[in-house]
């Protein structure tokens, strides 16, 4: 009931787990704007994951709310965040629905028992506050009031936990509940320092977006802090900087830093790391850290954008090192041009390196050829680059987290259009290589002559013109690098791999 924006994004989370909506809004539109915000959204609930039956048109209207009410197992009340509006519709939802059907508000601060006044079977409400956009961020916060019964809490319990959501029980019916009381002193202290001149609102969103915000999606607050205070944890990061909670920092007073409040802090950390030490969890700390700065990459927001441009420039530096490909330039054979280590989110179910990132590595080894001939980001805003139209993977062992590898390219065959490349991964023998300095570095043959060739890849780029979207010739300077690179490696045996294919042979 409400199908607003976070109405529509609950009918979308319940839908995208195979069950069946009834929905109903007073607004002139409003099942019209309902379905089209469905539409909408349903491709991101799809990346998220459907449940089987998942079906956007297992959506009912309702033409009234006694209407939803009788026909629901579960009702969701979605209205605008009035008082009075939420505790008529409700008084009206509790009359014709069957006094076993729990009702949840969506309320983000109101009190539950204040709701609950008009109702003549006030223990089945109970607050279930999402967080915009429902159909993907887990949390709901749920808030019994003084009339709620267990029955009731663990039904609402048992309905987020079905729709795969975080249900966090707020123990003290409060208002504003947890997050959105955390949310509310970032915002009121935000509104003061635009309202001080002190910073521009893009300036503030920076200053989360590029540092806290980033560790908060792994570990909240209280556990970042924690790690904060070293070996000594929460207890030595409030002694540490406990006092700076007396300087004018902020609007919001802090309350007075008690041996009492201290304890209550730093039992509740040791009890959130429980058996991990520190140094596991600032392992585990940076490690969500990449995932997250990662996933950011594609978007080219925050921190993701930061990310492409290091690789970027890693690869820029690298060709300083090694020089871009020159009519002087001795070419090895075979080239050995990008290394890199077994990045966390590589691995799989099984601690394994998994097959999407064998292609990622490889990819970045081709990007790094690509710079070699002179295949930069110049050259590709000029309008080309090379689009590879065919891989064949062989894997050949495993690799674990942090491993150190290295690839080597090998030209297999070129003309004016297109280019046969062969990848080789290795996992470096003896010691772990930095990953700047290990790039483009010369190995000594006693070294490299150890290290186990873990899979290769067989690629075969056409070159195109990227604006008329079909295939073209190599610019001048990277075709006489290609002939050259093609040239130097002629005499090298053809891995056996090469030109295979897959295939049931007779036994």
């Amino acid at each position: 009931m409400g199908t607003g924006v976070i109405g529509a994004g609950w009918a979308v989370r319940v839908l995208a787990r195979g069950h069946d909506v009834v929905a109903w809004d007073p607004g002139e539109g409003a099942e019209t704007r309902l379905r089209s915000a469905i539409e909408r959204a349903w491709p991101s609930a799809a990346d998220l994951g459907l449940f089987p039956d998942a079906d956007p048109d297992s959506l009912r209207w309702a033409s009234s709310a006694q209407e939803v009410a009788a026909s629901a197992d579960f009702v969701q009340e979605s209205a605008p965040e009035v008082e009075s509006l939420k505790r008529s519709l409700l008084a009206e939802v509790d009359a014709a629905a069957d006094p076993s059907t729990p009702i949840a508000s969506s309320s983000s601060g109101l009190l539950p028992s204040k709701l609950a006044e008009p109702l003549a079977h006030p223990e089945r409400l109970v607050i279930g506050h999402p967080f915009n956009p429902v159909y993907l961020l887990p949390l709901v916060e749920v808030v019994r009031g003084e009339a709620t019964s267990d029955e009731t809490l663990a039904a609402a319990l048992e309905h987020y936990d079905d729709l795969v959501m975080h249900p966090l029980v707020v123990r003290e019916e409060i208002e504003g509940y947890l997050s959105d009381r955390l949310q509310e002193a970032l915002w009121r202290e935000n509104l003061h320092l635009v309202n001080d001149g002190v910073a521009t609102t893009a300036e503030l969103d920076d200053a989360i977006v590029y540092g806290p915000g980033l560790r908060w999606a792994a570990m909240g607050t209280n556990l970042t802090f924690h790690l904060a205070g070293g070996d000594g944890g929460m207890r030595h990061m409030l002694r540490q900087f406990g006092p700076a909670l007396a300087l004018p920092w902020t609007r919001l007073e802090a309350p007075e830093l008690t041996p009492e409040l201290i304890e209550a802090m730093a039992a509740g950390c040791e009890d959130q790391a429980g058996p991990r030490s520190i140094a596991e969890l600032e392992r585990l700390r940076d490690d969500s850290l990449l995932a997250v700065m990662r996933a950011l990459r594609p978007s080219g927001l925050g921190a993701g954008r930061l990310m492409a441009e290091r690789e970027a420039r890693i690869l820029v530096a690298a060709n300083a090192q090694h020089r871009q490909w020159s009519p002087s330039s001795k070419v090895a054979a075979p080239l050995d041009l990008y290394s890199t280590v077994v990045m966390p989110d590589w691995v799989d179910y099984n601690g394994h390196m998994t097959e999407w990132a064998f292609l990622t590595a490889f990819g970045w080894a081709a990007d790094a050829l690509f710079r070699y001939i002179g295949i930069d980001e110049a050259y590709r805003a000029a309008g080309h680059s090379y689009y590879t139209v065919e891989t064949h993977l062989t894997h050949l062992r495993e690799a674990s987290v942090g491993e150190p590898l290295r690839i080597t390219t090998q030209v297999l065959g070129s003309d004016a259009k297109r280019l046969h490349i062969f990848h080789a991964m290795y996992r470096c023998d003896g010691h772990r290589h930095d990953h700047d300095e290990h790039q483009h570095h010369e190995h000594d043959h006693s070294e490299r002559q150890h290290d186990e060739m873990l899979c290769v890849g067989e690629q075969m780029l056409v070159h195109v013109d990227t604006a008329a979207g079909r295939s073209a010739p190599l610019a001048e300077g990277p075709a006489a690098a290609v002939a050259a690179i093609t040239a130097a490696h002629a005499s090298m045996p053809t891995p056996p791999q090469a030109g295979s294919r897959m295939a049931l042979l007779p036994t």
